[in-house]
């Protein structure tokens, strides 16, 4: 399937950029303006999606019909990793220097399946960019690619994807829930009180979590506040300012969280939607 975009963005035919047992690592560079959209689609290959600046926003399913969703909000300091054939929407939530990389299905490092959010290295930053070098020479484009495919697979796994319920396969209830929480991230109640709005008790809830999306409601909400802080963090909002929208009574408390899951504090994630 072709990729489609609102905003008639050119982006062209991904079969042009179609790799192969010769050349297993194709780079695809695009400038998107923020609110741009890939419409659902899939390729035979896997795809390795990163923002050299920029946020997008990446959603991908399972390969099965009505398997779960996930989506992904991608800073510069991650990438996501598609599996061959899984069908994936992006959306550009700030400019971004979209650079994606199409990997041959052969190259696929042994044992990934599905799709997940990878930590950029300084070292696979460079690559990319070097690798994106315009009329490189064949043998450098394949030691290039050899060392992409290498760093790829010693890559740590970040688990920064906020699982979706699928629209039709999954519990009313849940669903209900989960819009609340992703509509105003700043309201942070229990999970009994957001059960009992969505009109289930919280043990049912906590069962629907575990059992649809894989996760507790606990690990959840720390997800979808992850997604929704690193946005703003990027336009350079006040540290403060983006705890309280994401739910947090405190300073300490947000960047405390988000410092676990990232690694870095809210700090090092400001003012890097552009250049």
């Amino acid at each position: 399937m072709r990729e489609r975009a609102s905003k008639n963005t050119p982006l062209g035919d991904a079969d042009a950029f179609r790799p192969s047992r010769a050349r297993p690592v194709r780079i695809r560079a695009r400038n998107m303006p923020a609110d741009t959209h890939l419409e659902p689609h899939r390729h035979a290959w896997s795809q390795l999606a990163y923002c050299a600046t920029g946020i997008v926003q990446v959603s991908t399913e399972r390969q099965a019909e009505g398997g779960e969703q996930v989506s992904y909000i991608v800073p510069p300091s991650r990438a996501v990793w598609i599996a061959p054939g899984a069908r994936h929407a992006i959306h550009v939530l700030e400019d971004a220097q979209l650079r994606t990389l199409y990997i041959h299905p052969d190259a696929t490092p042994s044992g990934w399946h599905g799709c997940r959010m990878l930590v950029v290295s300084a070292l696979l930053r460079e690559l990319v960019q070097a690798l994106d070098a315009p009329g490189l020479p064949r043998v450098r484009e394949q030691h290039l690619s050899a060392l992409v495919l290498d760093e790829v697979a010693q890559a740590d796994v970040q688990a920064l994807g906020v699982p979706l319920p699928h629209a039709e396969a999954s519990d009313k209830r849940l669903r209900a829930l989960c819009e609340a929480v992703l509509r105003d991230p700043s309201v942070r109640g229990t999970l009994a009180s957001a059960a009992a709005a969505a009109g289930a008790s919280e043990r049912t809830m906590a069962r629907l979590f575990r059992e649809q999306l894989g996760t507790s409601y606990q690990r959840w909400r720390q997800q979808a506040a992850l997604a929704h802080a690193l946005p703003l963090l990027a336009r350079g909002l006040p540290v403060s300012e983006v705890a309280a929208a994401s739910g947090y009574a405190s300073d300490s408390a947000f960047t405390a969280m988000f410092k676990s899951a990232m690694g870095q504090p809210p700090s090092h994630f400001q003012g890097q939607a552009s250049p």
